[in-house]
């Protein structure tokens, strides 16, 4: 499935995209360790933060998504989000971290470098059409017109 660039939603940079999916999965990772803190929605700081770093999350990916791919982005955005709410929780709430754990952070990581190394670079919408505007029928015909004669 491609995605039409209507003009009101420009592309940004691949480099962009990738940096609003980094800032994205960063707010992935503190709404995981705020929905562990907040107590089901009985403490409201870690409540208010549990919300603001989701409804940010989702955003920020979705800035993302205006150039990458879905399933690239998406995936690498629940990928960053799983490694760092284990590494994190690890830190901040004494869960343990075993060999098995540590071999699928490992097999993650190596998926999310994968994913980010074989992405395309997004092409160019507003080139795609070089032959007019939509409803042309296409370049005039090349035979030459008859003579009034």
């Amino acid at each position: 499935m491609t995605r039409e660039n209507t003009g009101a939603e420009k592309k940004q940079s691949l480099p962009a995209a990738w940096a609003w999916l980094l800032v994205a999965a960063v707010f992935e990772v503190i709404f995981a360790l705020g929905s562990a803190a907040n107590g089901g929605f009985t403490k409201l700081v870690p409540s208010v933060i549990t919300v603001v770093a989701g409804g940010g999350g989702v955003y920020l990916l979705s800035l993302a998504l205006k150039t990458l791919d879905v399933g690239i982005g998406y995936t690498v955005w629940t990928g960053i989000g799983t490694v760092g709410s284990v590494l994190f929780a690890a830190l901040l709430y004494g869960e343990q971290i075993t060999l098995g754990k540590m071999l699928c952070i490992l097999v993650i990581i190596g998926g999310v470098v994968g994913l980010h190394l074989t992405s395309e670079k997004p092409k160019d919408d507003d080139t795609a059409d070089a032959t007019g505007s939509a409803g042309d029928e296409g370049p005039e015909s090349p035979v030459a017109p008859e003579s009034a004669s």
